[in-house]
């Protein structure tokens, strides 16, 4: 779509019904540090990028520019684990989500999402592996996002496996390519669903309308660094990445719009306007936005657990611009009741959270020496 063009779909739609509470989230409260216990238990990663929990306890943390570790008996193990496909580490590149299959105690297959081409074509991909305990066996690569984009920004490469056992990715929107988001042919700017040999199931909201891909779940999407299925009430929750401010979270229902770029709260980065609306019709309105702060947001969990009982059904989000983990509560209304600011004392960016089966919860940091932490209760 050219910049014409996307003017015109600006001025020929008009701002949906009444408008809404606006979104924006005011200033956070800060959570004492002294309630809770910080324990590093695994340093010197490079990059780490996401952690995935085996069932006997051992955790999977993916590297960006080195791969995928194990962590067993609450120790790094020193040798890497082997198999893994090639991966483009320029810029954003490299390797990023790793997510079990529901049924792994019975299959041992993982799926792995990383950068794949080159510096001129380049894609997200998505992997299957059987993982024997120290290396990926038989490895295929079940999805390779499309068009290929000549960047090396904006990748998303969350992923989430639902509980029928199909998956949520999401893509970024190329950081040049933003009109794409809106184009339900291309895989820019998308949350897409597959099923484990990557097809697209056929219960998918787009299956069957003229030039659409099969595999869109969501459009309108910028960035997306979080997303986080609730394993209580099954919703799932998004972060997304505004350009200079105006970064999002979203409650995620398929077929759904989410704005980008034609209903924005962001501004671009040199501070000019990039839509002149915040809603628009067709488009879903986000939760909750960041603004005028630049919170950059990661990882995402929901809380679900006994050991911080006041944190059930929270959102945690990581941030990578403000070096902290935002908790956020929404109410059944939809709106934010809730707004904390935990672990700013770390000074740490959070590129990943993540809540183990007992209620622990586990942050990694995004550094060239990064860091998985344990968190608990003081």
């Amino acid at each position: 779509m050219t910049t014409r063009s996307l003017a015109a779909l600006f001025l020929s739609t008009a701002l949906a019904g009444a408008a809404m509470a606006s979104p924006i989230m005011g200033e956070p409260t800060k959570v004492d540090p002294g309630t809770y216990t910080v324990t590093p238990i695994a340093e010197g990663l490079d990059h780490p990028w996401s952690l995935a929990f085996l069932p006997d306890g051992s955790m999977l943390v993916t590297e960006r520019n080195n791969g995928l570790r194990l962590i067993r008996d609450g120790k790094l193990v020193p040798e890497a684990i082997t198999g893994l496909p090639a991966a483009f580490k320029q810029g954003q590149g490299g390797y990023f989500d790793i997510a079990l299959d529901r049924n792994f105690t019975s299959n041992n297959f993982v799926y792995l999402s990383y950068a794949e081409g080159t510096e001129e074509a380049n894609h997200t991909a998505v992997a299957r592996a059987r993982f024997d305990g120290k290396a990926l066996q038989d490895v295929t690569v079940i999805y390779r996002n499309a068009p290929d984009k000549d960047t090396d920004a904006h990748f998303g490469g969350r992923l989430v496996v639902l509980p029928d056992n199909t998956l949520l990715l999401t893509t970024g929107d190329g950081f040049e390519y933003r009109e794409k988001a809106q184009d339900k042919s291309s895989g820019l700017g998308k949350i897409l669903r597959i099923d484990t040999d990557g097809k697209a199931p056929t219960d998918n909201p787009f299956v069957g309308e003229a030039g659409a891909k099969a595999e869109v779940y969501t459009y309108g999407n910028r960035n997306q660094q979080g997303l986080a299925l609730d394993p209580t009430t099954g919703a799932v929750w998004q972060t997304e990445h505004g350009a200079l401010s105006g970064d999002e979270v979203n409650l995620i229902k398929p077929g759904s719009n989410y704005g980008w770029p034609i209903a924005t709260y962001s501004l671009d980065y040199s501070g000019s306007v990039i839509s002149p609306y915040t809603e628009k019709e067709g488009t879903v309105q986000p939760v909750a936005v960041w603004k005028p702060e630049r919170f950059a947001p990661s990882g995402l969990a929901v809380y679900r657990g006994t050991l911080f009982p006041g944190w059930d059904g929270v959102l945690l989000a990581g941030s990578l611009a403000e070096k902290c983990v935002d908790l956020i509560a929404v109410g059944a209304d939809g709106t934010v009741t809730r707004h904390e600011r935990l672990f700013t004392e770390l000074d740490h960016r959070i590129r990943d959270v993540r809540v183990d089966y007992d209620g622990t919860l586990y942050l990694l940091t995004d550094e060239d020496a990064g860091q998985v932490l344990k968190v608990t209760p003081k």
